[in-house]
């Protein structure tokens, strides 16, 4: 695959690391040779870079494998999945799994994402239900538009909700914002 070729989400391999393409631009300027302007983000650090290069150079298409699979259970800092497909378990510590989990329930389904076998993120359901387990009750005639108060959910992670929604209600939040959705 040459440069030339690049599109948005594409993943290659560069510069001894595994990059996904977030932004590019071909540019023919006036004078000179063209070029392709692009922003690289790291897999597994995710640290952004951006770099330059002539539509020619040549790049490895980088295989990102996702697979199904189940969250188990956490044994002090290691947290255990099992395989939907061949029931397989694995570990990953605490490093691994980062606040990737903050949303996720025991035996919820995850999709963990590798490269050459290397797990290097997981990534959550995009929309989750959670029941609120902690929170401040509303007050009265406090309903100035869009107020929101901070509930703790059952996994342990807080999230800014409405005034309305009281402890023990179940809500359905974005994985990848973090924001109360609404109630169900």
């Amino acid at each position: 695959m040459v440069a030339g070729d690049f599109k948005n989400g594409l993943t290659i391999e560069w510069d001894g690391g595994v990059y996904q393409v977030i932004d590019f631009q071909h540019v023919k300027p006036g004078k000179g040779a063209a070029f392709v302007r692009t922003k690289l983000k790291n897999i597994k650090s995710g640290g952004v870079v951006e770099k330059s290069f002539r539509p020619t150079e040549k790049f490895d298409a980088a295989h990102i494998e996702r697979k199904d699979m189940q969250y188990l259970y956490a044994d002090g800092d290691m947290y255990n999945f099992m395989d939907n497909e061949t029931y397989e378990q694995i570990a990953l510590s605490e490093d691994q799994v980062g606040d990737s989990l903050k949303f996720v329930k025991e035996n919820d389904n995850v999709k963990m994402l590798s490269h050459n076998g290397e797990v290097f993120a997981i990534e959550p359901p995009l929309f989750v239900e959670l029941e609120i387990t902690e929170t401040e009750p509303g007050v009265k005639g406090d309903t100035a538009t869009g107020a929101t108060k901070p509930a703790t959910v059952e996994t342990g992670a807080t999230v800014l909700v409405p005034l309305f929604v009281g402890q023990g209600e179940k809500i359905q939040i974005d994985t990848r914002t973090g924001e109360y959705m609404k109630r169900v």
